[in-house]
């Protein structure tokens, strides 16, 4: 049980239903085995379904649990007053078919809810007449209209004849017009976000679905294949780079103006084609914000270039000079721009162009009270800084006369300061250079300076002269002309009469004129001259590749109290876009069917064909009766309205008014223009004397001002007359020219595949959260959403050929028929997958469905091709498994062979390395065995000699007995010889000392060398070696100071003993009675001689020996730090051994130096005795020679 319309009481015009559910949740949560179909039958369901599931408060379909399962179309419901719903019943059009299908997808929503009320010629939908009795029956909601236009929801309580009772939310009861009464939806389909999905498709219910949304922030909402966004003036929550990422990953379908740029984006890339995107709407209605959100999608997704940054960064200027305050809108287009995005193979944004149309110039002079004329002029005087005021002279605002007449000069939560600063930062990105910057800023300080140049009369024919005061000077300085050129052009006109020049003086209304026209000239040219230099910074060059997606952003459709010259052209140009737009949706679709013979229902739609043929037919068109009127130099706006009224009266789409004015019946409406000032806008003369003027300026900008408006002439508009009279510029006017551009521009979007997006202004204040019904609607009926959701539900909006259906789906056949033609291919998938006949056709050429059917092929492909994939993937994977572990099984055993064959190489080096290690030790063993037995060996003989010393100094006995002993010679003769012994010994003690003390002197250096090796490597090295070159030196010459000393002791000791041999034997001859004892005290006197002369020899040798040691040692140690010599021991270890060893042994050589010498002292005390026994020896041995 479940109501099919619960009341509510709410504060809106349109009232909201009681409960609001959401729909398409609602929808989702079907079961698998159910589908909505749009089948218009009345047999009845023989099996029960209940679907109350849904939602306890949603419209709900119960069926009795005991009827009898029929052809599948539901018998009956209850209604919320336990009723039973008749097959009479308009919700009886919804069937719900029992079908084994998968779960409905996101694409197949829009067959979810087919709608099913039949097609009228009329606007509105065909009346309930019909069912008025069962809604009366049953007390159903309705849709009525009261006397203000608004629609408002109540109960039908009773029916009376042509009147009906209705029952509204507050309790009122009123009774109204049976035939007024429109059937309203379910409350199930409250706010779905396509309106194709509502039952009954009418105006209040259109309305109230979008009201319904819009209150949410849901301001997008799909019409079919157009995108209806309403101007929500405040920001919402539906950007921003999570947005763009959902609908680039397909996780959100939500209508949105990123899913119209996203489809675009596919469909170019598929299908090679070149995309449009469409924008219209009435002014104020969000276009200019919907554009730039388009081109911040498509910033998204097609950056990577860098240019994508620089065609955002156009919008702030286009905006500044381009955009203006109205009435309705604080961010009005003051004119039409299509911008061109081209883009590369791989999809990624490569350029982009900028074309313009019918900039409104007129704004520049004057304007409306409580409007702004363009923003660049109030961002430039409110954010310039000082330097550039100081140098174009710039006032505030309200000093210049162009910007204080409407006396409107801030727009409120808008801060032009920072938007100039905004528009220079764009500047800077597409390249201007600061110069040129400095030269725009100078051109817009000149136009309003030139609002300031007033005029003094000077005759009684009321002709003037400029004043030559602060607003003239300042404009000749900024344009770069002598100030008296100035005054000329502005009060004086040339005129060429046969071949003679006549000057002819200006009143003051034509003064103001040129002024004023100069003014507008040189802004629209400045305006181009932007957009040409945006161009260039955007130029695709050659990377144009051919694709491409236009964004359309044109004015929309004006209406004022007062409409001119520019409201005419704005209207016309909706009106060609209105045809192009019904062109597609409504005439091609039609026409398609037609062609390939698909039985349909013809929808009739509101063609605009009739006014545009009233613009543009020749000769007795409005465009061509202004051109014609605008030739004539006496012409007036006065015979121009006359001339309409007198040809155009026939056509159903005008009508006269009284004086000027005429009325055009347009597709959004009927507008009244008043043709004063017509001829001139639309002749937009610049007389050639200003021409010349901006040709003479110093800046370079007037200059190229001048020079394209000379090449833009083509062609005369004045007559022969006014042309002998006047040398004014002869170009097209500005309804041809603007009539050219529109032609250009429709062909250009004609071979693109459009993508609409209708705006909507929800209220006129304008203020967030207010929703004007009739505002809305009429804003929905000029734009014929309502045909077009029609056209849609009725039509097949998916068609596709019978070659490509075959190509793609051809393969979800369990049979092979690619023998077959593609018809029969086509046919047989159909069958295949059950699609019933109503939702699809067969065309001669290709097959057209029904909106959402392809979803379920589509889904079914994807499935299938996912399978495929899934098998594919995991063959690969088994593949790649084995392919890596036979490439792993290789790579092992690569592997292990290379490590094998290094440590093969790197255990021979070992090897290598042990045997000269093993080498090297054996050499360094035998060395240290060799030197130890040597040391052995000397200190044996040290030892012997020692002790053998220490025997004669015990048997020597007295030395006293060899004093008193004067008388033996012998004895004498050997004192004399100890002497001699002992002077040589002591000579030679002391030389050893002192090499001793310079040995342990270098030790002591050797020492802190090898200190400071330990912290100081490389440096000790370096040392070490002087050190050795100094201490081989030194051991070089005490070698050879012992080998001097050793050879004069053997020269003493041979002629010693030779003496000693004669002395002996010439004291045998007279020393004959000698006895014993006196030989025993020779022996005991020459023994102990003989023994320090073997002392000293060995002490010397031993030196030699152990210094040389300590040296090999040391310098070996040396070579094993620094890494020369490989061996395996602790070079510091060794090298504090080594010096521990030679500190014992210079211990103990010092001590036993001591010792000899202190020896050799007490034999050297008898000095002085052995002199005299040495002359006495002599004497004797002298006489006994000469005896």
């Amino acid at each position: 049980m479940a109501s099919v319309g619960t009341q509510s009481s709410g504060s809106e015009k349109m009232l909201p239903k009681s409960q609001v559910l959401p729909s398409l949740e609602s929808i989702k949560s079907l079961p698998v085995d159910f589908r909505f179909v749009g089948s218009p039958t009345s047999e009845r369901l023989e099996k029960s379904v209940d679907v109350n599931s849904l939602n306890s408060n949603a419209v709900c379909l119960s069926f009795p649990e005991k009827n009898d399962i029929g052809n599948g179309l539901v018998e009956g419901a209850e209604d919320s007053v336990g009723n039973d719903i008749s097959e009479d019943s308009p919700y009886s059009r919804t069937a719900i078919l029992i079908e084994q299908r998968p779960s409905v997808g996101d694409e197949d929503l829009d067959t979810v809810v087919m709608p099913l009320p039949s097609i009228s010629t009329s606007r509105r939908e065909r009346r309930w007449s019909d069912t008025s009795s069962y809604a009366t029956n049953k007390k159903l909601q309705s849709w009525f209209q009261l006397p203000n236009g608004n629609w408002e929801l109540g109960k039908i309580l009773s029916t009376s004849g042509t009147e009906s009772t209705i029952s509204l939310p507050d309790g009122k009861v009123l009774k109204v017009k049976t035939e007024s009464l429109v059937p309203a939806n379910p409350d199930i389909l409250d706010g779905v976000d396509d309106l194709m999905q509502l039952s009954y498709l009418n105006e209040p219910s259109v309305l109230y679905n979008l009201q319904y949304r819009y209150n949410r922030d849901m301001i997008y909402t799909k019409a079919g294949p157009v995108l209806v966004a309403i101007n929500p003036f405040k920001e919402v929550p539906l950007y921003g780079n999570n947005y763009i990422e959902a609908y680039k990953n397909k996780s959100m379908e939500s209508p949105h103006v990123y899913a119209i740029t996203d489809t675009a984006i596919r469909e170019m890339i598929r299908d090679e084609v070149n995309q449009s995107i469409i924008i219209s709407g009435e002014s104020g209605a969000g276009k200019t914000e919907t554009a730039k959100i388009a081109m911040q999608y498509l910033a998204a997704l097609g950056g990577g270039s860098g240019i994508e940054y620089e065609i955002l960064k156009t919008n702030p200027i286009l905006e500044a000079f381009g955009n203006a305050k109205t009435l309705r809108n604080d961010n009005s287009s003051r004119f039409g721009k299509l911008i061109e995005i081209h883009f590369s193979e791989t999809g990624k944004i490569s350029g982009a162009k900028i074309q313009t149309f019918l900039l409104e110039k007129s704004r520049v002079v004057q304007c409306m009270e409580g409007e702004r004329s363009y923003h660049i002029f109030y961002q430039l005087c409110a954010g310039a800084s000082p330097k550039l005021r100081e140098k174009i002279n710039l006032k505030i605002a309200s000093e210049y006369k162009y910007l204080r007449q409407s006396n409107c000069y801030t727009i409120t939560g808008v801060d032009d300061a920072e938007r100039f600063h905004a528009v220079m930062e764009a500047l800077d990105i597409v390249h201007v250079s600061k110069e040129n910057q400095e030269s725009v800023f100078a051109m817009l300080a000149a136009v309003l300076w030139l609002g300031n140049v007033s005029f003094s009369v000077v005759d009684n024919e009321n002709h003037v002269e400029p004043m030559e005061d602060e607003g003239l000077t300042t404009v000749a300085k900024l344009i770069g002309c002598n100030v008296g050129e100035l005054k000329l052009a502005l009060s004086t006109r040339k005129m060429r009469v046969g071949n003679d020049t006549i000057v002819q003086k200006l009143t003051l209304s034509q003064a103001i004129d040129t002024r004023d026209a100069l003014a507008k000239s040189i802004y629209s040219c400045l305006f181009d001259w932007l957009v040409e230099q945006v161009n260039k910074s955007l130029a695709v060059g050659k990377r144009r590749t051919g694709r491409s997606i236009s964004i359309l952003d044109i004015y929309g459709f004006e209406s004022f109290e007062r409409n001119s010259f520019e409201q005419f052209c704005i209207n016309y140009a909706n009106e060609r876009l209105q045809q192009h737009f019904n062109r597609h949706l409504f005439k091609l679709e039609q026409e398609e069917y037609i062609q390939d013979g698909i039985d349909w229902a013809k929808v009739e739609f509101e063609d605009n064909q009739d006014c545009l043929n009233l613009f543009e037919k020749k000769p007795l068109g409005l465009l061509s009766l202004l051109d014609e009127e605008s030739t004539f130099p006496n012409g007036t706006d006065l015979t121009f309205a006359n001339k309409l009224k007198q040809h155009l009266n026939s056509n159903s789409c005008f009508r006269g008014e009284r004086g000027k004015a005429f009325s055009v019946s347009h597709y959004a409406g009927e507008v009244t223009y008043d043709t004063t000032g017509f001829l001139e806008k639309n002749r937009d003369l610049l007389h050639l004397d200003s021409i010349q003027l901006l040709s003479s300026c110093s800046c370079h900008l007037p200059q190229i001002f001048a020079s394209n408006m000379l090449i833009q002439t083509e062609k005369p508009i004045v007559g022969h007359l006014y042309k002998a009279g006047g040398a004014d510029s002869q170009k097209l006017s500005v309804a041809t020219k603007f009539k050219g551009q529109l032609f250009q521009l429709m062909q250009r979007l004609e071979n693109t595949t459009p993508h609409f997006i209708r705006c909507i202004k929800p209220n006129n204040s304008p203020s967030p959260g207010s929703y004007e019904q009739g505002l809305v609607l009429q804003q929905l009926r000029c734009c014929g959403v309502l045909e077009v959701v029609r056209i849609s539900r009725c039509g097949f909006p998916t068609r596709m050929s019978h070659q490509k259906f075959a190509r793609r789906y051809g393969f979800l056949l369990l049979e092979n028929v690619a023998s077959q033609d593609p018809l029969s291919v086509s046919v047989a998938i159909l069958h295949q997958f059950n699609i019933m006949p109503e939702m699809y056709q067969v065309g001669y050429t290709k097959l057209f469905f029904r909106t959402g059917q392809i979803g379920v092929l589509e889904d079914t492909r994807n499935r299938t091709l996912h399978g495929i994939l899934r098998v594919q993937s995991c063959f690969r994977g088994h593949q790649a498994r084995s392919y890596l572990r036979e490439l792993r099984s290789g790579v092992c055993a690569l592997q292990s062979f290379v490590r094998g064959e290094k440590f093969r190489k790197e255990y021979a080096v070992l090897q290598q390395r042990h045997r000269a290690a093993v080498v090297i030790q054996r050499h360094i063993k035998s060395t240290i065995c060799r030197k130890k037995y040597k040391n052995m060996h000397q200190a044996s003989i040290l030892i012997q000699s020692v002790i053998r010393g220490w025997l004669v100094r015990r048997f020597s006995g007295d030395v006293g007995l060899l004093k008193s002993g004067a008388t033996k010679g012998n004895e004498s003769d050997e004192v004399l010889m100890k002497a001699s012994y002992l002077a040589e010994l002591q000579r030679r003690v002391l030389k050893a000392e002192a090499a001793l003390r310079e040995k342990e002197e270098e030790n002591d250096i050797l020492h802190q060398r090898l200190q400071q090796y330990e912290s100081r490597w490389s440096e000790y090295e370096l040392k070490m070696k002087s050190m050795e070159e100094v201490w081989q030196k030194q051991m070089r010459s005490l070698q050879s100071s012992l080998s001097i000393a050793k050879k004069s002791l053997s020269v003493d000791d041979s002629e010693r003993n030779s003496d000693a041999s004669v002395n002996a034997s010439e004291e045998r001859d007279f020393s004959w009675d000698t006895g014993s004892n006196h030989r025993g005290q020779e022996n005991n006197g020459v023994r102990p001689i003989s023994a320090g002369l073997s002392v000293i020899s060995r002490l010397a040798e031993e030196f030699e020996q152990r210094t040389q040691v300590f040296g090999d040692d040391a310098k070996f140690l040396v070579e094993v730090k620094s890494g020369q010599v490989d061996a395996s021991m602790n070079a510091d270890r060794e090298l504090r051994r080594l010096k521990q060893m030679f500190e014992a042994w210079k211990k103990d050589y010092g001590s036993r130096l001591r010792e000899t010498k202190l020896i050799l002292n007490k034999l050297g005390t008898d000095e002085g005795a052995l002199d005299r026994v040495k002359k006495k020896w002599w004497g004797r041995r002298n006489s006994t020679r000469y005896s």
